[in-house]
């Protein structure tokens, strides 16, 4: 309803209603002598010249005839000009009317400035209010969208969760079975559990709606409520989640895929990773200090696996918390 009214149509409104206003104020500012030129000029009499009017054939041919001079007067004929002036023909007049221009009251003056002032600031009102409506229903459409983020991280987070925590049942598993001696130690299972806990689930949040709301937080939307301290904390810990991240893919690297390579037939290897299970328990120059060296080494491996799945649980509860909250205080259907 409002789109309509723009800064042009206030302007244009400003204009009209200030002619009497500027009209007076000249009046009021121009000197005593300027205001007599301007009556001197109002009061000056214009000529005008008669307008003519055409006469019939008739009478021309009768006035030609009697300006013609005698066929034998040949001194009139050819140039006896007389020196009189020629009678000139008396030209009407035209007067301008004297028009009395009388200054309105200060009162009237006081009625146009109050209305000037009323149709300023009720186009600023309506300007606002349109500005409102706009600035409420795009801020909608960004909450409309985290909701959707939100629980897309959610669904995600819920599904490394899952994978996390069988990881550290195949931490646990393995290291249970690197405390046996090599004579005894099971090493098909061995082989089966060095791949199972050789994986890893990266989060990969959606922040698109995020930082979209943090380029508007000049909106009163969003700069009158707590979401920047909802958006600080979920940053975070997804921040903290990527570190230690970072760390498990490096130990990874750096201690299981050495004993990988070193001790694993390549068909059992193979197959470890493609099939979840190996044909058999043969591994290559496997010899005591190697068990006891993997062993420590999955300690490591299963402490920063247990703190994925921890930081995991913290941005599904931060996730939650945000969700309830933009819910509630955007006024928005689940």
């Amino acid at each position: 309803m409002w789109e309509g009214i723009s800064i042009g149509s206030i302007f244009i409104s400003c204009i009209y209603f200030s002619q009497p206003l500027f009209k007076y104020l000249a009046l009021g500012f121009m000197s005593k002598k300027a205001k007599q030129d301007i009556d001197k000029i109002g009061n000056k009499p214009v000529a005008r010249t008669p307008k003519r009017v055409a006469k019939p054939k008739a009478e021309r041919l009768a006035d030609a005839a009697a300006d013609k001079p005698p066929a034998g007067d040949n001194k009139q004929q050819f140039g006896n000009h007389s020196n009189e002036p020629p009678e000139t023909k008396n030209m009407e007049v035209h007067h301008h009317p004297q028009l009395e221009h009388k200054p309105k009251p200060w009162k009237e003056y006081l009625a146009e400035g109050f209305m000037i002032f009323v149709a300023v600031m009720m186009g600023f009102i309506a300007e606002n209010i349109r500005e409102n409506i706009t600035n409420s229903e795009h801020a909608r459409q960004l909450t409309l969208q985290l909701v959707q983020d939100l629980k897309a991280d959610t669904v995600q987070l819920n599904e490394i969760y899952r994978a996390e925590t069988q990881i550290v049942r195949n931490n646990d598993t393995l290291f249970t079975l690197l405390q046996q001696p090599l004579q005894k130690a099971d090493t098909k299972k061995i082989q089966v559990f060095i791949a199972g806990s050789h994986s890893m689930w990266p989060f990969h949040p959606s922040l698109g709606a995020m930082g979209a709301i943090k380029n508007e937080l000049h909106l009163k939307q969003f700069s009158n409520s707590e979401i920047i301290s909802y958006f600080s904390r979920y940053e975070r810990h997804i921040e903290l989640l990527h570190t230690v991240q970072d760390i498990n893919l490096q130990y990874q690297r750096n201690y299981l895929d050495p004993f990988l390579t070193a001790h694993f037939k390549p068909a059992n290897l193979d197959a470890a990773f493609m099939k979840s299970t190996v044909p058999d328990g043969q591994m290559r120059n496997l010899t005591q200090p190697d068990i006891d060296q993997l062993a420590a080494d999955v300690v490591l491996i299963r402490i920063v696996t247990r703190e994925m799945v921890l930081d995991n649980v913290r941005l599904k509860k931060d996730a939650a918390d945000m969700l309830k909250y933009v819910i509630k205080q955007f006024d928005l259907e689940e």
